[in-house]
């Protein structure tokens, strides 16, 4: 019988993943079980490594890192069409999509979810865009895609200018989330809104003036932000979630209803349930980034459209 393969991405959590994974390693013996491991070397490598082993007889593949590496476990996965069940084992940054399918953040507790938890079958979000090389692409997205200021936040937390007040004997991990949470204020005082055009499951195209879009599969994004938080996992539906053209002030003055997914109740943000959305921009010449499970990809034109049953995830 084919072990379960852990896949790492050592690099996660701003490389606190590589410092801590001989800790994490004998949790997971202890507390799961026998399993095989592969790291991953470069960006898109935990997809290849899933497909790959996905298509030769693997059953039970682990995502060890963060939103993004689990994002990239999941394409693979559901490149291979296998039956094979996705795991999650929290290590990155944000740990979003943990939150939304009750995975603990404690290492050993997580593995013994993994080891007693229950299969479900889950939604995916097919996201075709227009990416970096300036090629169509389309990828999956298991927990939220979005456009707007978190595209911006996550571009500017990556360019490491948020790090440069952090002192240099911060752990990397809580400086990986402190320069997040400065990206987050220092963008949303700069930026401004978007206007996009956008169709939602056939209707009129309608033209929005938006600080964030998001399709939304899972509850949690922006490392806690509950921006959906009605959203189920296998209801056939994605939630959007906008949130129209609000001032700096007014986005940081209510940042903490986000935590606590009290924001839908703001004049300025709408939700609805959705099978289909397409967005581009009202100027052509203008890019609006786009974001899939934390990772900026490329940008619209985009087409978002729900994937009904489209993975089997191991639940506590």
């Amino acid at each position: 019988m084919t072990l379960p393969l852990v896949i790492v991405n050592p690099a996660s959590a701003d490389g606190a993943t590589r410092e801590k994974w001989p800790k994490i390693a004998s949790d997971l013996r202890t507390h799961f079980g026998p399993y095989s491991v592969a790291m991953t070397e470069a960006p898109g490598h935990a997809r290849t490594l899933a497909a790959e082993a996905a298509m030769q007889g693997t059953k039970f593949i682990i995502a060890c890192g963060g939103d993004g590496t689990i994002s990239e476990v999941a394409n693979g996965i559901m490149d291979s069409n296998s039956a094979a069940e996705l795991g999650v084992l929290p290590a990155g940054t944000g740990s979003d999509f943990r939150r939304s399918i009750g995975v603990p953040a404690n290492v050993a507790a997580a593995a013994r979810a993994l080891r007693d938890g229950r299969t479900k079958i889950v939604d995916a979000v097919r996201v075709a865009f227009i990416n970096d090389k300036r090629e169509r692409e389309t990828r999956y997205s298991v927990n939220v895609a979005s456009f707007g200021l978190s595209t911006k936040v996550l571009d500017h937390a990556s360019s490491g200018e948020a790090k440069k007040w952090l002192p240099g004997f911060t752990p990397r991990k809580l400086g990986s989330k402190l320069s997040y949470a400065a990206a987050t204020v220092q963008t949303t005082l700069a930026a401004s809104p978007a206007d996009v055009l956008v169709q939602i499951d056939g209707e009129a195209e309608r033209r929005l003036r938006v600080a964030e879009f998001c399709v939304a599969n899972a509850r949690y994004y922006g490392g806690a932000m509950k921006i959906a938080p009605d959203a189920k996992l296998d209801d056939g539906y994605f939630d959007v979630v906008t949130i129209g053209d609000a001032s700096s002030f007014r986005l940081l003055t209510n940042a903490p209803r986000l935590y606590f997914g009290a924001h839908l109740r703001m004049s300025e943000v709408t939700h609805a349930l959705a099978k289909q959305v397409i967005a581009r921009p009202a100027d052509k010449d203008k890019q609006v980034r786009v974001e899939l499970d934390g990772e900026v990809v490329g940008r619209l034109p985009a087409t978002f459209e729900i994937v009904p049953r489209a993975l089997r995830v191991r639940f506590p």
